[in-house]
Order: C-alpha cells, then structure tokens, then sequence
C-alpha cells in the first residue's frame, strides 16, 4: 500500500474520487482480508483498541446483568469493557472464536469484572433459550440486552447473492435477534434496556453489502416496533447505526484493497477504534437514557447526518 505522507504514527493518503477536489484521510490499517466470518480479533493488523484507559465508571449500571451477543470482539468486546467499568456483570455470547472470547473474558477480569462465556449459535432458537435460562440461573435477572452479533459479504451484484448467503445473512442478523429478545423479554423489569446494531450502511445503501443493509434496515424497523410496544412497561428499545469501525467483520467481509480507504468518506476522513462507541453502549444501557426510546443513535463520523 502506498502513502501520500506521514503525520507522526499516522498515515494519510489523498484521495480524488469522493465528491470533492482532493480530500486525504486517515488510514486505520494496511491490505488485509479474513477467510472466514464474523472474523478473528487476534489476527487483525494493527489490533483494534477496545479500551480508553481514561475512562473511569462512575457505577451507572452497579448490579446491573447484560447479555452483549458477538461480545468476543470488536464493538461487542468494547460494550462489554465499558459495561464492567460501571459496574455491571457481562454474559458474552459467541460463535467459535475461542480465543477472543478468552482473551476478553481474561480481560475483564483484569478489571475486577466478573464474564459468563457461552458459545453458540444464535440462529438456533433453542441456543437463544439455553442463553436466558443460563442467565437466569446464574444470576437471577437480565437488565440488559445488547443484539450486537452479525455477518456480512461483500458481493458485487444482487446476481452474486446466492440463496444460502442471503438466508444465513438474515438469520444471523435479525432472527436471532429476534429469538433472543423474545426469550429474554420475560424476565426484564421497569428500567430495562434492548439495544440492537444497525449500521450507517442502511441509510445511503451501500452497493456491495445488499443483504446485510437489508437486514439493518430490517433492525431498524424492529428496533421502533417493539420500543412502542414496550413503551408503557418502561422497557427501553434503541439501536445503534455505527459508521466504519476497526473490528474482524471488516476484513472478514472486504477484499484487501479495500482495507486502506474505509471511513475515508466520513466527514472527519478516518474510520473508529471500538472503543470510540462504547460510552454510547453505556448512555443506552443506563438511567442517562431514561427517556430515550426507539431511536438510532448515529456515531459515524458524519458519514451520514440524517
């Protein structure tokens, strides 16, 4: 990969092909791809930064249990890290990386945080059940849900799409959110909170990721349904609609060429690191968010500014 200049330990380059006479932006990482989705945190280049060690809780969510699915790595991981420095228990859910998993639980143990590891299959409603009884068992209450988990492919064209890609894509991303927010509904009191992942991807529509954005749309529509429907129980329902972040789905999904220039279309040129959304996960999860209710908080850097 070539640079047009080096500003301290960062790397910029100019590019002539977003709308404007010559922008540079922000390299986050070099050419780079995965084989297998949702991707491997321990094998990215350079690894993403889950944690600002200036972040100090203040115990908004003390006692509080959360389910984060996809909690391995990535924006998951940082959720997770953020919910224990306020106090929280954290119960990841995971598909079979095995090695992030333990090195985040390994983490936040670090920290004094106390982390359940369950690892699975989401689309399996039977696994959503084994979660919640899980939980429940463990710890008695859920307060917490935070549907972070999903995949997406880089296709071309709508033809390119094949059957099995465009199920997998929805079953991994909506219903399994879906069957575990309906498994933990139950046991969530007054003050609950239900937060989901979009993506800044649904709102101009990228068109490489026509079934992913599908399904993101797909979570938006869920998100504000049942935030209605919830409304009178005081149970919170928001999602998240995250611009480019450094996390393993992205060189799970994208050809390595592409690696370089992600977020550079952003207002503020560069990408993010996960642990830039994580006070958000926090605002969501807690009473600071009290009247907040079916909405997409958007952190993308001005990507899209709906």
């Amino acid at each position: 990969m070539n640079y047009d200049y080096k500003f301290g330990n960062d790397y910029y380059k100019y590019n002539n092909s977003l709308g404007v006479k010559s922008t540079v932006y922000k390299i986050l990482a070099p050419e780079q791809s995965q084989s297998d989705q949702p991707g491997m945190e321990y094998l990215m280049d350079p690894l993403p930064v889950f944690d600002n060690p200036n972040y100090k809780g203040s115990d908004k969510l003390k006692n509080k249990i959360a389910i984060i699915t996809g909690g391995d790595s990535g924006l998951g991981k940082a959720c997770a890290i953020a919910f224990v420095k306020e106090g929280a228990k954290v119960v990841i859910t995971y598909y079979d990386e095995d090695k992030d998993a333990f090195d985040t639980k390994n983490y936040i143990e670090s920290l004094g945080g106390e982390c359940l590891l369950i690892k699975g299959d989401i689309t399996d409603h039977s696994f959503c059940k084994y979660i919640v009884d899980t939980t429940i068992k463990k710890y008695g209450q859920i307060d917490i849900l935070v549907n972070n988990a999903g995949v997406q492919y880089q296709s071309d064209c709508l033809e390119n799409i094949s059957d099995d890609q465009l199920e997998w894509t929805f079953k991994v991303n909506v219903f399994g959110m879906f069957y575990l927010t309906k498994e933990v509904l139950p046991y969530l009191k007054s003050g609950a909170s239900i937060i989901n992942l979009s993506s800044v991807t649904c709102f101009y529509g990228d068109p490489q990721l026509i079934d992913y954005v599908s399904t993101k749309a797909a979570i938006v529509g869920f998100t504000r349904s049942l935030a209605r429907n919830l409304a009178l129980k005081n149970i919170r329902v928001n999602a998240i609609a995250p611009g480019f972040f450094w996390t393993p789905l992205q060189p799970a999904c994208w050809e390595a060429k592409k690696i370089p220039s992600l977020g550079a279309d952003a207002a503020m040129a560069r990408g993010a690191m996960p642990y830039e959304l994580a006070p958000t996960f926090v605002f969501l999860a807690s009473d600071d968010s009290s009247y907040v209710t079916g909405q997409v908080i958007h952190n993308n850097g001005g990507q899209v500014m709906p």
